[in-house]
């Protein structure tokens, strides 16, 4: 399973065979918190076909979502560089298989290789950069076109045009009202780029989301691929 991850596809053989004794198979379930903001990291989580959402939460307890994390990469691995406390809320958004590891053993692993801690670096830069364009999108960019970027997104981690969203949950991760989601749905329903039945979109029209979508899809996936490549 190892090489469905992108990140522990990417290792050299001897990171690799520093890290397998440590990384164990798991199911992530649906809406699972894995930490809240302040809490211990007690896990990095490699998503195989899981998406997990960073979402940072208000006193008001409205939530937006800052990042969105799947095969690409990995949850918890700030852990490596001491990064103990979790900053944010992570969700499973979409329930699927991870790779699991002790955050003190890939810690231990990555002292010891330059080449790891060089990847983890990278990683945590790209997350970081995938967080701040999501702001600059909330702040100028419409929802019709957020939403577009948000769905291709969740496809391009988990593989699948099938995605079971509520329009409760995409609300709250585009930080908006439920109404402006289900308007918005309703459009992209009659255009013919999803088929929208209760929790659960299918996409139908990926050129036209694409389309539709605000720059920071593509952004965000340049970002990816000339930091981790």
């Amino acid at each position: 399973m190892l090489h469905a991850n992108a990140f522990l596809a990417a290792l050299s053989p001897s990171d690799t065979a520093a890290l397998r004794p440590h990384l164990k198979a798991t199911h992530l379930q649906q809406k699972t918190v894995l930490y809240e903001a302040g809490d211990l990291i007690k896990a990095v989580y490699f998503p195989i076909n899981a998406v997990v959402s960073l979402v940072v939460s208000l006193a008001t307890g409205e939530m937006t979502e800052a990042a969105m994390v799947g095969r690409d990469g990995a949850i918890g691995m700030a852990s490596a560089l001491d990064g103990k406390i979790a900053l944010s809320r992570a969700i499973v958004q979409l329930g699927g298989d991870a790779m699991v590891c002790d955050p003190a053993a890939f810690r231990g692993a990555a002292m010891q290789s330059e080449s790891l801690i060089a990847r983890v670096m990278r990683h945590e830069q790209a997350l970081f950069a995938q967080a701040q364009q999501s702001t600059a999108c909330m702040a100028h960019h419409e929802v019709d076109a957020r939403l577009c970027r948000w769905l291709l997104r969740a496809r391009d981690l988990s593989g699948s045009d099938q995605l079971p969203f509520t329009q409760e949950f995409l609300a709250e991760m585009l930080g908006v009202r439920r109404t402006s989601v289900t308007a918005v749905a309703r459009t992209l329903q009659e255009a013919g780029m999803v088929k929208y039945t209760r929790g659960k979109i299918e996409i139908l029209d990926v050129e036209g989301l694409r389309e539709g979508s605000c720059e920071c899809h593509e952004t965000i996936n340049e970002q990816y691929g000339q930091l981790l490549s």
